[in-house]
């Protein structure tokens, strides 16, 4: 089996020795390089080539976004995944300029890293699933009440409803439970949607949301 080829990079040592140990326990991955830095993430990728870079917001020497900026230019490639401790939508939306594929909380760190990784892998664009935790419910209100508006006016408060959703990481089954809708009206939802804003990747929706402030969060970064 061909394994995926991961660089990690966290200033923490403990940290980095535990997540290498939880990724190369998997059979289809393998981090082939650490870095304790972002300065240092950014020549290692260059040097490796790796299929993703799982990259700390949160570094001394250069942060986070800088390196992901960074990487995406030296090694196009690379898929870029970062992991932080922030639940914050001001670091979402900047890593995800940055050209970050991923987000993921550290306090989540295992499973949802190791998802995490093999998604943004495959091409796609993962969002931590705690990070709409008590965010459900207001997401899920008439559009007037939870303050959800659509720059462009296009959109019906059910179109509204389930792109905020999917933008949230929740997939067509766990957004038709929520909003007592079926699987296939959801699908249609989404599908018109997507067709009214032009707007075509998981990637295109996560921005498109964070511009319309969909993903508004009621606490200050952790």
């Amino acid at each position: 089996m061909t394994k995926l080829r991961i660089l990690l990079a966290d200033d923490h040592g403990v940290l980095r020795d535990g997540l290498t140990m939880l990724i190369d326990a998997q059979p289809d991955m393998q981090v082939v390089a650490c870095a304790r830095g972002g300065r240092e993430a950014v020549q290692l990728a260059a040097q490796v080539e790796p299929q993703v870079v799982v990259l700390d917001v949160s570094m001394p020497d250069l942060g986070g976004a800088e390196a992901a900026e960074q990487i995406r230019d030296c090694c196009p490639a690379a898929r870029i995944l970062a992991l932080t401790r922030y639940a914050n939508q001001g670091y979402l939306r900047r890593l995800l300029d940055a050209g970050a594929r991923g987000y993921v909380l550290k306090r989540s760190a295992g499973d949802a890293l190791v998802d995490a990784i093999r998604v943004v892998a495959e091409g796609g664009s993962y969002i931590d699933p705690t990070l709409a935790g008590n965010l459900v419910v207001r997401m899920t209100r008439p559009a007037a009440a939870a303050g959800m508006t659509d720059p462009k006016g296009v959109l019906a408060e059910r179109e509204m409803q389930v792109l905020r959703l999917v933008a949230w990481g929740q997939s067509n089954k766990e957004i038709a439970a929520q909003l007592g809708l079926s699987v296939k009206t959801v699908e249609s939802y989404k599908a018109t949607a997507l067709d009214k804003l032009q707007l075509r990747s998981r990637t295109d929706i996560l921005r498109h949301a964070l511009a319309s402030n969909w993903l508004a969060e009621d606490s200050e970064p952790e």
